[in-house]
């Protein structure tokens, strides 16, 4: 089997992590694998905000749960990073682009055995006064929206590798 299509159809999300850091060099190759997503018209116009310091997840944790009013709001899984894609509020291709970044990197880490999963509550908040002050001191522009994030570090016990596809293919005669 193909290398790339073994990797996309063993990939599974990991809600459960590890305290081990990813390394710098195998994290770098997968913000680098984010970079090099496609996007509308080649626009590229997305921000990657990689967040690793316990007390600031921490302090995002509380805005998001405090915005949604879920205080069982979980710690993004246990994720020793969590990289936050960013776009302009005014580009229309924003979820498109953001998905096929989240999904390039997922892919690049699941071939460096580094967990993964999708966490998406900042597009619900991200306009949050409390949650936009925390995103703009990590430096995300004010005009910018989070349509995705992913988490990403070791699991924490087994990967499921089963999974039952639940979508169709329909060919038109």
């Amino acid at each position: 089997m193909n290398e790339v299509f073994y990797n996309i159809i063993t990939r599974r999300s990991v809600r459960k992590f590890a305290d081990s850091p990813v390394p710098d060099d195998i994290l770098e190759e997968i913000l680098t694998a984010g970079l090099y997503a496609p996007s509308a018209m080649n626009t590229q116009p997305w921000l990657l905000t990689v967040v690793r310091h316990p007390e600031k997840l921490e302090s995002l944790r509380k805005a998001i749960a405090k915005a949604l009013d879920r205080p069982d709001y979980h710690k993004f899984y246990g994720a020793p990073v969590l990289v936050i894609v960013t776009v302009p509020a005014d580009y229309r291709h924003g979820i498109a682009d953001t998905a096929c970044v989240l999904e390039n990197m997922f892919l690049a880490a699941h071939a460096e055995n580094v967990g993964s999963v999708w966490i998406n509550q900042l597009k619900d908040c991200c306009n949050d006064p409390e949650v936009r002050s925390i995103l703009t001191s990590f430096g995300i522009p004010e005009d910018h929206v989070c349509y995705g994030c992913g988490a990403f570090g070791y699991a924490d016990g087994d990967i499921p590798t089963d999974r039952v596809n639940k979508g169709k293919i329909n060919y038109v005669p």
